[in-house]
């Protein structure tokens, strides 16, 4: 899908990434984030410009899937094909919005005071998503489905939007709690797929967990270096924020070893679990 050697029009990587974020058209959206993070890497584009789109409320979205409230969300088993289909469209629907999660980070907070480092790792974060999602809808459609066919819920943009305000916080939430959760969950589903032999779909996983281990870490780099500039403790600071700014449960078990390969160490999340003083 992102084969395309022509440039999207943009005036810097910040405009690039507001419109990204904004396009309704899922296969432009992923091929904008790609094509802006390839040409920052290759030092085409500045950061910002006079010029740059305003940044988005939300995500452009099409038509489907209806967004409901998660409990309404159809709890799947993947047994059955159409299980399967139902997972993979969960995760298809994750990895949309992480993409648009990674954008937001440059987006909104390009006029930080942060090193360049910081940017090429999110657009590193925002090409990897991109390609996730693109490989899970690959998956939907050949198993008949597509991205839309089942309804999906919000809460991964309501995170971003309750810290809009904050770097720390937004690093605190989406990668150290939100991505560091599929962690924990991505083996077992891997190895199910295998007992069902869906070895395609279970090969897709593979990609999405090794990538995933890599965007903690840069969660977690960039949250120590926050912590560090402002003399504050990470674990607890991230406990605090989590307290203020996160409002589900960080619920075990957890996957502590690619947790602390991240660098999120159990003195982090451990004491926010309902289990943490077990």
């Amino acid at each position: 899908m992102n084969q395309n050697t022509e440039h999207f029009p943009c005036h810097s990587l910040r405009d690039g990434a507001v419109k990204a974020i904004k396009s309704a058209d899922l296969d432009q959206k992923t091929k904008i984030a790609q094509d802006i993070a390839t040409r920052w890497f290759a030092k085409q584009l500045s950061l910002r410009s006079p010029l740059d789109e305003d940044i988005a409320d939300r995500p452009g979205r099409p038509e489907k899937p209806i967004l409901v409230p998660p409990m309404q969300v159809e709890r799947r088993s993947i047994k059955s094909v159409e299980g399967r289909v139902k997972l993979l469209h969960a995760i298809a629907h994750i990895e949309l919005n992480a993409t648009d999660l990674a954008l937001d980070i440059v987006a909104r907070f390009a006029s930080h005071p942060m090193p360049r480092s910081f940017y090429d790792n999110w657009m590193q974060v925002a090409f990897e998503e991109a390609k996730h999602f693109n490989l899970v809808r690959a998956r939907l459609i050949a198993l008949g489905a597509d991205y839309g066919d089942h309804v999906a819920h919000d809460g991964l943009w309501e995170a971003a939007h309750d810290t809009r305000n904050d770097l720390t916080a937004r690093l605190a939430v989406v990668p150290l709690v939100l991505e560091a959760r599929g962690l924990d969950v991505t083996p077992p589903l891997q190895a199910k797929m295998r007992q069902t032999r869906d070895h395609e779909s279970a090969d897709v996983l593979d990609i999405i967990y090794e990538d995933e281990k890599k965007h903690v870490a840069i969660g977690a780099k960039w949250f120590r270096f926050l912590c560090a500039r402002e003399k504050k403790d990470p674990a607890a600071t991230f406990r605090k924020l989590i307290q203020i700014n996160f409002h589900g449960r960080i619920k075990p078990p957890f996957n502590e070893l690619a947790r602390a390969e991240a660098g999120l160490t159990p003195s982090f999340y451990r004491n926010l679990s309902p289990l943490g003083n077990s």
